[in-house]
């Protein structure tokens, strides 16, 4: 048994640390390799522990929520993955707010709003990313953000010290929040929402479903959108008019259905997918000279292109 396992186990117990860990099973493209070790925490006190434990021995971690934005290369992640999930996904009402762990998923927390008759998560219902993810990125669909309706989160700083955001700590833009500089870690988030009648917020929660339904390949590997939308552009729009639309690397592909979707269509490899994206990127680039940055977020063992390599 090796010492870094040892430390792990120590913090976490056996049962939440893995080694080894086939990071497919726990990323929405189905596709990518193993992380040297894996821990799934069961409360915000062992994820600080964890945070503090690495930051103390200056060893390398990831945190990640239900993997509906993420892509592990195949040769895997030399580190510890943290995933914030089942252990950590706990929601409740108490007057207009609605408390949610880091590792619920969004879907969760906007149906309990609704039983409520509390309005404003609408929007979240068909997104597949926890609580954790969402604010890390200020995820929406449909006209509403997360910042439209965060009042504060309970956070660990990378020293495992556990903090409260405010809004005004957040620094809100699009897909992005101060939680991306790697400075803290979400746990928990309150959410500020309206009195609303129960049946009509549950029929927009349907009405959005059934949009994403027949707009997006959901019948396919994916995680979500792959490219942020460019200023004044739609990433789907630029991608279909050079043509793109059903490219393919190995089993990766341009969905027909939505250009602004990469597919997993047929056991495809995290290198067939980056490929894929590089090969998106330098077309659009070269026809348009708009950049595409990725939505989804890329880590392991393998280096993304820049744009300056093109």
């Amino acid at each position: 048994m090796d010492s870094w396992y040892k430390e792990l186990v120590s913090v976490a117990g056996n049962q939440c640390v893995s080694r080894e860990e086939d990071m497919s099973r726990h990323t929405s493209f189905r596709a990518g390799g193993r992380a040297k070790y894996f821990v799934l925490p069961s409360d915000k006190e062992m994820v600080a522990a964890l945070i503090r434990l690495h930051s103390e021995h200056q060893m390398p971690y990831y945190i990640m929520g239900n993997g509906s934005n993420l892509l592990v290369a195949d040769s895997g992640y030399d580190g510890t993955i943290i995933k914030i999930g089942s252990g950590m996904d706990r929601v409740s009402v108490n007057g207009q707010s609605v408390y949610a762990e880091s590792g619920a998923m969004m879907a969760k927390a906007a149906l309990l709003a609704a039983r409520h008759s509390l309005s404003g998560m609408e929007f979240a219902a068909g997104i597949p990313g926890s609580i954790g993810g969402a604010a890390a990125m200020n995820a929406g669909a449909y006209g509403g953000e997360i910042k439209d309706i965060f009042m504060e989160a309970e956070a660990a700083d990378r020293w495992g010290n556990i903090v409260v955001l405010k809004k005004e700590d957040m620094g809100f833009g699009y897909r992005t929040s101060i939680i991306q500089s790697g400075e803290y870690t979400v746990l928990s988030v309150i959410f500020g929402l309206n009195p609303g009648n129960a049946e009509e917020i549950s029929g927009k929660m349907n009405e959005y479903m059934m949009a994403r339904k027949e707009k997006q390949p959901l019948e396919y590997p994916s995680a979500g959108s792959t490219f942020k939308r460019p200023q004044g552009h739609f990433a789907g729009k630029l991608i279909m008019d050079a043509g793109l639309a059903g490219y393919s690397v190995g089993g990766a592909c341009v969905s027909e259905k939505h250009c602004g979707f990469v597919i997993n269509k047929s056991g495809a490899t995290a290198e067939d997918i980056l490929t894929l994206m590089e090969d998106v990127r330098k077309t659009v680039y070269e026809k348009f000279g708009v950049i595409l940055e990725p939505e989804v977020k890329i880590i392991g063992n393998r280096s993304w292109r820049q744009l300056c390599d093109l």
